[in-house]
């Protein structure tokens, strides 16, 4: 295993996706690729699958795993408002003409326990319609949206997932949000070719269709340790499939989901 995929918050963009569901339902029989942009349309359907009443009894066990509150006192609240998230494009790595520098690859909802744990409930387009497929501790999803708009505003916000680092970008400028991010591109940022430029050096060989996704080792996991985990007290995580190497597109390959570095991952 990487020392990229060890650092890693959520290993697996869900451009493409098939899910389990958190609140233990069956996969989905082929992977849907999610909307290029949230429409309030998308918006609506998403806080209806994160603020369901399985999903809230779901998200009590989940706020309960390690015993800091019953799971009966959870009382989990989801706060209206649906952020988009987007991901490092692998058209954009693979110097597409104009592509953009990310991509939408979920809705993210944000949820608080009675005793202030906070979770993003990560929510996109299957063949179902619109579901749960992941819960991640913490807010990260939420703080850096606020933070690039108040550092580029109307950039895009978007994370690199190989490094777990958060930048936006609007025009020629890419500027970081987080200390993996600075140390990727500097303090001040790069111009989006230099960017280009970078992750196409660290991450061109890799992409869907390359020796590198063929040989089984997508999303930094070797093959054997691909599956699904339950990832936080035994509430299944969602798993995507088709989440090509690195996370960086649809290459066949089924990519653990980990959670966030704060709880050991």
């Amino acid at each position: 295993m990487t020392a990229m995929t060890l650092r890693a918050s959520a290993a697996a963009a869900l451009a493409a996706v098939v899910v389990v569901l958190v609140t233990g339902g069956q996969a989905a029989a082929a992977p849907v690729p999610q909307p290029q942009t949230a429409t309030a349309e998308n918006r609506a359907a998403a806080h209806e699958a994160a603020a369901a009443p399985d999903t809230l009894a779901t998200l009590s066990r989940f706020f309960a795993r390690e015993g800091k509150v019953s799971v009966a006192a959870a009382q989990p609240r989801v706060e209206d408002g649906v952020t988009p998230v987007s991901y490092l494009s692998p058209d954009f790595v693979a110097g597409k003409a104009g592509a953009p520098v990310a991509r939408l690859e979920f809705l993210a909802s944000a949820a608080v326990s009675s005793d202030g744990q906070k979770a993003a409930l990560w929510t996109a387009k299957t063949g179902a319609g619109w579901q749960v497929v992941n819960i991640a501790t913490g807010d990260d999803e939420f703080r850096y949206a606020r933070l690039g708009a108040e550092k580029l505003p109307g950039g895009t916000v978007f994370r690199e997932p190989q490094i777990d680092a958060w930048y936006v970008a609007r025009g020629d400028r890419v500027l970081p949000l987080d200390e993996d991010a600075a140390r990727a591109v500097g303090d001040r940022g790069t111009t989006l070719a230099g960017y280009r430029a970078r992750v196409t050096g660290l991450y061109g060989d890799k992409l869907p269709g390359s020796a590198y996704a063929e040989g089984g080792r997508a999303g930094g996991f070797a093959e054997g340790s691909s599956g699904p985990e339950a990832g936080s007290g035994g509430v299944p995580v969602a798993v995507g499939a088709g989440a090509g190497a690195l996370a960086l597109g649809a290459g066949g390959a089924v990519v653990l989901l980990r959670r966030r570095r704060a709880l050991g991952a």
